[in-house]
């Protein structure tokens, strides 16, 4: 699995405008939501994808915020697995 180098890092966050680089190697969006059930059913359309994909974001979800950050371990750091997740998220949360 090869790293997103820098330029294909920055490349990366045009192509995914809503995510951002962070200080962990990894693409990271925050999200809020109208509350916790609004909030729980694009978690679970996202873990559906993830698992089909046999890559899995790390994510943390307190009442209606979500926060994920997608990360290829093996890489390490950002890799075109995580741009690929990061734009079918982005779809999945603009058909909400």
């Amino acid at each position: 699995m090869s790293q997103v180098v820098a330029f294909g890092r920055c490349r990366a966050l045009l192509v995914c405008s809503r995510w951002c680089d962070c200080t962990r190697y990894a693409l990271y969006r925050p999200i809020e939501f109208e509350d916790f059930v609004r909030t729980f059913g694009p978690m679970t359309e996202i873990a559906i994808t993830a698992e089909k994909r046999n890559h899995h974001p790390e994510w943390s979800n307190v009442y209606n915020r979500l926060e994920i950050w997608l990360t290829t371990h093996d890489a390490p750091g950002v890799s075109q697995r995580d741009v690929d997740i990061a734009c079918q998220i982005d779809r999945l949360l603009s058909a909400d």
